[in-house]
């Protein structure tokens, strides 16, 4: 009787097995033919980042409208309607011609290209028009703490971290490398940070987690450990302590 109960038992488990084998055999036929009936099948999606640490989103240089920006609007076949130097108020808003306020502040020019054919399409039949920058803030980006020269500084291109801080003159004696802090503004209200090891990457000769500064970027480095109480220490002492430091 214990025979037959153990027999019963193995034959259940093997039933189960040869079950999930089949599905398993259906799956893969299933996918083969799926992939043969697509000749040009899209990319595997990447993998992503095993990194714990904070991260950035994705570099967007195109620049965005700011308050005290100024515009030319022009249309190409009804120039009644044409403005020059349209500054961007404190508000965010641009009045425009027949059309009163419009909110502009954040958008890029392609953004405000269409934000103003849309508005513009109450009264014009599909409008053709172009926009170009007159003044506008320039990029930037901070550097404070242990640099040698803090400051505001013009982004002129692709400029990584390690690239801005030697704008800003390098680090100090009093720098702690291994903490450099990178603020990044997400909203009005809101800032990312990032705390970047330069210091390991440096050493490592390894920059390819260096990021590249968004305009409106600071980073920070802060004091390290030794400029802290240095004062307190006999000046004598001094050279000898840096020199194991």
């Amino acid at each position: 009787m214990k025979n037959n109960r153990i027999l019963a038992l193995y034959l259940a488990v093997m039933l189960l097995v040869l079950c999930g084998v089949c599905a398993a055999q259906a799956e893969l036929h299933s996918g083969d033919s799926a992939a043969s009936s697509n000749p040009n099948p899209s990319p595997a999606a990447p993998a992503p980042s095993s990194g714990s640490g904070p991260q950035f989103e994705q570099r967007d240089t195109r620049y965005r409208i700011e308050s005290g920006d100024t515009f030319d609007l022009n249309f190409d076949l009804s120039p009644e309607f044409n403005q020059t130097a349209v500054a961007v108020q404190p508000d965010g808003f641009v009045t425009l011609r027949a059309v009163g306020d419009v909110k502009v502040q954040g958008q890029t020019v392609p953004e405000l290209t269409e934000t103003v054919r849309k508005a513009y399409g109450q009264i014009l039949n599909n409008p053709n028009i172009s926009i170009v920058l007159k003044d506008f803030q320039k990029p930037y980006f901070i550097a404070d703490g242990q640099v040698a020269r803090p400051g505001k500084y013009d982004l002129r291109g692709d400029v990584t971290l390690t690239e801005a801080i030697a704008i800003a003159g390098g680090f100090t004696e009093n720098s702690k490398h291994s903490q450099v802090l990178l603020f990044r503004r997400v909203n009005a209200d809101w800032m990312s940070a990032q705390m970047i090891n330069v210091k390991k990457m440096e050493k490592s000769g390894n920059l390819h987690e260096d990021p590249f500064l968004h305009p409106g970027d600071m980073l920070f480095v802060p004091k390290n450990a030794f400029s802290k109480f240095k004062n307190y220490i006999p000046t004598a002492g001094v050279n000898a302590f840096t020199k194991t430091y």
